[in-house]
């Protein structure tokens, strides 16, 4: 399995970025799939996870209002909608499956929110 995170770059604060992750190499429908993000000298941590179908969706308190995932099954391809960026929403992010998340990490896509 591979994953390919696009879209990232430097916005101001309060701006909007679409970012995408395509899968390969597995059957990407069936499995629930997350965002997530990691800062500099900080932990990876979870920002949003959409069920198999793009009915269900979760987010962390921390972007709720603000983010929005979805997903086209037929693309094989993930989105995360950020909008109303604040400057701690700058880390790289990586997509990956649930359960039974890759070992093989995408090289992820960095955000910078700074003026």
């Amino acid at each position: 399995g591979h994953f390919v995170e696009s879209g990232g770059g430097l916005v101001q604060p309060g701006g909007s970025l679409r970012l995408a992750c395509v899968a390969s190499g597995f059957p990407f429908t069936p499995f629930i799939m997350r965002w997530y993000r990691q800062a500099p000298e900080k932990e990876r941590e979870l920002v949003a996870a959409i069920d198999s179908r793009g009915v269900t969706t979760d987010y962390a308190d921390f972007v709720k209002g603000r983010f929005t995932v979805s997903r086209d099954n037929d693309k094989n391809t993930l989105y995360l909608q950020m909008n109303s960026l604040k400057p701690e929403d700058t880390a790289v992010y990586y997509c990956n499956r649930h359960p039974v998340p890759l070992d093989s990490w995408g090289q992820g896509t960095q955000v910078t929110v700074s003026p």
